[in-house]
């Protein structure tokens, strides 16, 4: 598989699951998930105001797609991998792919434990 790094850092913020979609949540890259217990978004770090309930410090992998839907075992084989290496993920999975998310301080870990499992990133 190949994995392109998003340019950018990331932060995952938490909120209440009744708080409106804040503007500052847009971008090239935002994910947002809403559950009858939290309102969770991703975005570019940079675009959270330091108040915010979040988790900062997040580099992202997209693995090139599309991925069939039908698929099975993609996400489970490289998220094994970072695993055995102790690399702790955020993962995403939309309709065409996956994008992985791993702390900044771990990356070049995490990126070492692809490569080794036989994956490629760009």
């Amino acid at each position: 598989m190949i994995f392109a790094q998003l340019p950018g850092t990331f932060a995952i913020v938490r909120l209440l699951p009744s708080e409106k979609l804040p503007p500052w949540a847009s971008g090239d890259f935002v994910s947002i998930t809403r559950t009858s217990d939290e309102l969770s978004i991703v975005c570019l770090e940079s675009a959270v105001p330091a108040e915010s309930h979040a988790d900062r410090g997040w580099q992202c992998l997209k693995l090139e797609g599309p991925i069939p839907l039908q698929m099975m075992g993609i996400a489970s084989d490289f998220t094994a991998l970072l695993a055995k290496a102790r690399v702790s993920v955020f993962l995403i999975s939309t309709f065409d792919t996956d994008y992985l998310l791993v702390k900044g301080d771990v990356f070049e870990r995490a990126a070492d434990a692809l490569k080794a499992g036989g994956h490629s990133i760009r």
